[in-house]
């Protein structure tokens, strides 16, 4: 039943999802340290301890009743290094999902490898409807989406598109 959802270990073809633990902290800093990970989505890099404090936060879940966080790292399973992070809330049979990967791991289909995966898992859990928000001009993130099996619906929340995808 999908409001029973834990992160657990998600493998693809080249990489690990691995459900995120506090301990990911200090290597996912320098992962995400990148300012240019924030044309899009505004805001700037966390440091150590904003991002420690952080992942506490989500490790003790979500505070909303029937509402799920489940969040991991992105490994790369040929280099052994943490390369982003894939997201899912999770609220009765629908999730949104995000996904970051690292400036330095982009343009090698890390994403988007990682999205599928997720959305694979989602659905396997029971997951009915899947949705992510990307921003109009990101053009590698919308390509992300639709690796996953989404497409953009034309409804515009808070400047980004949503895209979506329903039933298994």
């Amino acid at each position: 039943m999908p409001g029973d959802i834990c992160a657990e270990v998600i493998r693809a073809e080249r990489l690990e999802l691995l459900p995120l633990d506090v301990s990911h902290a200090e290597e996912m800093a320098k992962v995400l340290g990148d300012p240019a990970l924030h044309a899009f989505i505004g805001g700037e890099p966390e440091s150590l301890e904003d991002l420690r404090a952080r992942y506490v936060r989500w490790e003790a879940g979500a505070p909303e009743p029937g509402t799920r966080w489940c969040n991991w790292v992105i490994r790369s399973r040929e280099e052994g290094r943490l390369v982003g992070t894939v997201q899912a809330t999770v609220t009765g049979g629908s999730a949104e999902v995000a996904w970051v990967v690292g400036t330095d791991w982009q343009g090698r289909g890390y994403a988007s490898e990682a999205a599928r995966a997720l959305v694979g898992w989602l659905r396997e859990q029971g997951v009915r409807t899947v949705v992510a928000h990307v921003h109009p001009e990101h053009a590698a993130s919308a390509a992300v989406a639709r690796a996953a099996g989404l497409v953009p619906t034309g409804e515009v929340h808070d400047g980004e598109v949503r895209w979506e995808s329903g039933g298994a």
